[in-house]
C-alpha cells in the first residue's frame, strides 16, 4: 500500500473511531490488523474518544461462560453457606466496550452470547441455583488477526458490527497521533445525538443502496442509519443530509458489498457516455425559457456512488465476477473435521457426566455441589467435618474438540493434452501449500494419471525438500485414463481417512479422457468409467474440487469436468489459465472451513 493509501486508510479508521464513540452501545467495530503500533494507536484513540470512566474490558479467546456471563462465586459461596453470584465480563463492561482478542477464532457459541447481549442490552443469568438479570449495554471491538478471507470472526457477530476496518497494511508511520476530531467534539456530538432527525428519504436511500450492493442483511441499513446519525451529530447539525449518507455508505455499506453495483446513466459523465461536445439535452439554456433543468440524482444513487468510491479497485473487480464463480465450500474445520474428544483438543466446557467420559473439572464440580451444602450437612448421618460434600451427580467433566489434519490429494492429468502446463502449476502450488503446512497442519499428496495407468507419485507428506525432489522428475505425456486416476485417488483418500485425517481431493484435468478402466482407447467408455468412479467418491462424502484446465471450458455448459464434479458432489472451477498462486488460493478456499 502506498503512502497516500495508508494515510487514507488511517484517516477512515480514525473517523470511524470518532463515530463509534458517539454512539457505541449496541454496535461495534471489526478491526483487521496484526498486533502492532497501528492497532495500539487506534485503540488508544478510541479510549480517548469514549466517555470518561467508560469501562474497556478485554475478553480472551478461550473465555468460559462463567467468566463471560457470570455464575456462582465459589469461594464466597463456601464462606457464606449460600449461593453468591459472580459478575461476568459482559456485565462488567456495561456502558463501555468489550475487546475480543483473536476474534477470527472465536467459537460460535461465545459469539452467539455476545450477539444476544448486543441485541438486548442485558443478560439473563439462570444457572447454578442463581436467577438474575444484569445490564450489559456494550459496544464490541473485534480484533481480527486473520491472514486471508477465510479467517473471519463469526457471521453472527460481524452482522451486528457497524464498522469493518482494515489496518493490516498500515505502517506505524501512518498511524500518527494527530487527529481531525478532538475528544471534546466527540463528547458534544454524543450529547447532540438524541436530537438528530432522520428524514424518510434518507432511510429509503440507505435501504435501496444496500439492496443494490447485494447486502441481504436487514441490520446493514439500520447500522448505516446509526452511522449517518452519528456523522450528523459530529458535524453539529440536526438533520441528516447527503454528506452523512455518503459517510454511512463508505464506512458501513461498502465493506459489506457482495456485488458490484451497476453504473447508472446519471453517474456517467457526458464525455464518457459518448455525447458530442456541447450543451447537454437537459441543461438549462439561457436563450430558451422552455428548457428544463437537469434533474438531481436520487439519494440512493449518491449513496451507491459513495460506496463504490470506497471499495478498492481490485475488490470491485472481484465482486463483479463473484456471482459467476461463487460455490459452496465443504464444511468441517479448516484443519480437518472437528471431533468431540474426551481427553485431547481445545476445551469445550464442562457438563455432567461420569469420570470415564472425560477429565474431571474440579472447579465446576465444586460449583455444582456448593448450593447443596447446608442441606447435606443437616441430613448427614456422620459427623466427618467435611468442608464440601460431593455426590456423583455433582461430577462435571470437560469435553474437548480435536481437529484432524487435512491431507490435500492432487489428482493431476499428466497426459499429453495438458501435461506441460498443468504439471508446472501443480508443482508450484504444492510448494506454496507446504510452505504454511506447519501453521495449517496440512499434508499434501500427488496422484498422476497418464498412458494406461495411475500412480501415487507423492505420498502424504509435510516435507518440502522431499516434495521438491519427487516433483522434479515428474513425467508427462500419453493417454488420459481419467477413471484410473479417480480410483487411485479414492483408495488413497480411504487410507488417509483410516489414519484419522481429513482428505481433500483436487482434480486437475481438461476432462478429455480417452482410456477406459481396461486400458483400451475408447473416449465414450472412458467418460462413463470416469463418471462411475466419481460417483463412488460421492458416497463417503469426500470434499472435492474439480479444476477444468480446458481452454474451451468457459464456453461449454456440458463440459466433461463439470459432469465429473457434479457426480462426486464437488466444486467446479474453470481455470484455463492459472498460475501456482491462483491454484493455491483455490485449494485453500475449497478446504474444509471452521
Amino acid at each position: 500500500m502506498s503512502g497516500d493509501g495508508e494515510a487514507a486508510a488511517w484517516a477512515r479508521a480514525s473517523h470511524a473511531a470518532a463515530l463509534f464513540a458517539v454512539d457505541p452501545l449496541g454496535s461495534g467495530v471489526s478491526l483487521r490488523a496484526p498486533p502492532g503500533p497501528a492497532r495500539d494507536a487506534w485503540l488508544a484513540l478510541l479510549r480517548d474518544y469514549l466517555p470518561s470512566g467508560a469501562p474497556m474490558r478485554r475478553a480472551p479467546l478461550a473465555i468460559s461462560d462463567d467468566r463471560l456471563l457470570g455464575g456462582l462465586d465459589l469461594p464466597a459461596t463456601l464462606r457464606a453457606g449460600r449461593p453468591v453470584a459472580e459478575t461476568g465480563l459482559l456485565a462488567q463492561a456495561d456502558g463501555g466496550v468489550l475487546l475480543l482478542t483473536m476474534a477470527e477464532r472465536l467459537g460460535g457459541a461465545t459469539a452467539a452470547r455476545i450477539a444476544a447481549a448486543l441485541d438486548a442490552g442485558e443478560i439473563e443469568l439462570a444457572r447454578d441455583g442463581l436467577s438474575a438479570r444484569q445490564q450489559a449495554r456494550i459496544g464490541v471491538v473485534a480484533l481480527d488477526e486473520g491472514h486471508d478471507d477465510d479467517e473471519r470472526p463469526p457471521t453472527a457477530l460481524l452482522d451486528r458490527l457497524a464498522f469493518h476496518l482494515d489496518l493490516a497494511e498500515v505502517s506505524h508511520r501512518a498511524a500518527v497521533k494527530a487527529r481531525c476530531t478532538s475528544a471534546a467534539e466527540v463528547a458534544a456530538a454524543r450529547a447532540r445525538l438524541p436530537s438528530v432527525i432522520a428524514p424518510t428519504k434518507a432511510i429509503e436511500a440507505l435501504v435501496a443502496a444496500a439492496a443494490r450492493l447485494g447486502i441481504d442483511s436487514l441490520r446493514a441499513p439500520l447500522l448505516a442509519l446509526r452511522v449517518a446519525r452519528a456523522s450528523c451529530a459530529l458535524r453539529g447539525a440536526d438533520v441528516i443530509d447527503d454528506e452523512d449518507l455518503a459517510v454511512a455508505a463508505c464506512l458501513a455499506l461498502a465493506p459489506r458489498a457482495t456485488c458490484a453495483p451497476p453504473i447508472e446513466e446519471s453517474e456517467v459523465p457526458p464525455e464518457e457516455a459518448g455525447d458530442e461536445p456541447g450543451p447537454a439535452k437537459n441543461d438549462a439554456d439561457p436563450k430558451n425559457d422552455n428548457a428544463q433543468p437537469r434533474e438531481a440524482p436520487a439519494p440512493d444513487d449518491l449513496v451507491v456512488a459513495a460506496a463504490r468510491s470506497a471499495i478498492p479497485a481490485d475488490v470491485l473487480a472481484r465482486l463483479a465476477t463473484t456471482a459467476r464463480t461463487r460455490a459452496p465450500a465443504a464444511r468441517g474445520g479448516k484443519s480437518g473435521a472437528a471431533l468431540v474428544s474426551a481427553r485431547r483438543g481445545r476445551p469445550l466446557g464442562a457438563r455432567r457426566g461420569a469420570l470415564r467420559e472425560g477429565r474431571l473439572c474440579l472447579i465446576e464440580t465444586l460449583r455444582a455441589a456448593a448450593p447443596w451444602q447446608p442441606l447435606r450437612r443437616a441430613h448427614a448421618a456422620d459427623d466427618a467435618g467435611l468442608a464440601v460434600r460431593v455426590r456423583a451427580d455433582d461430577f462435571r467433566v470437560t469435553r474437548f474438540r480435536e481437529r484432524r489434519e487435512t491431507t490435500a490429494i492432487f489428482v493431476v492429468d499428466a497426459s499429453g493434452s495438458s501435461a506441460m502446463q498443468r504439471l508446472g502449476e501443480v508443482k508450484g502450488a504444492i510448494e506454496l501449500l507446504l510452505a504454511d503446512c506447519y501453521v495449517r497442519r496440512d499434508s499434501v499428496a500427488l496422484v498422476a494419471f497418464r498412458g494406461k495407468s495411475a500412480e501415487i507419485l507423492l505420498p502424504p507428506t509435510r516435507s518440502l525438500a522431499r516434495a521438491k525432489r519427487l516433483l522434479a522428475a515428474l513425467p508427462g505425456g500419453g493417454g488420459t485414463p481419467l477413471a484410473l486416476g479417480l480410483d487411485a485417488a479414492g483408495a488413497l483418500a480411504e487410507s488417509v481417512r483410516r489414519k484419522g485425517q481429513t482428505p481433500l481431493l483436487i482434480l486437475l484435468t481438461d476432462g478429455r479422457g480417452n482410456i477406459d478402466r481396461k486400458g483400451a482407447p475408447d473416449r465414450a467408455k472412458a467418460l462413463d468409467d470416469a463418471l462411475d468412479a466419481a460417483r463412488r467418491l460421492r458416497a463417503p462424502g469426500l470434499a472435492a474440487l474439480a479444476i477444468d484446465s480446458s481452454p474451451a471450458a468457459a464456453a461449454r455448459a456440458d463440459a466433461p469436468t463439470r459432469k465429473i464434479a457434479e457426480a462426486m458432489n464437488g466444486r467446479y472451477l474453470k481455470m484455463p489459465f492459472a498460475d501456482a498462486a491462483t491454484l493455491s488460493q483455490a485449494v485453500r478456499a475449497a478446504a474444509p472451513a471452521p
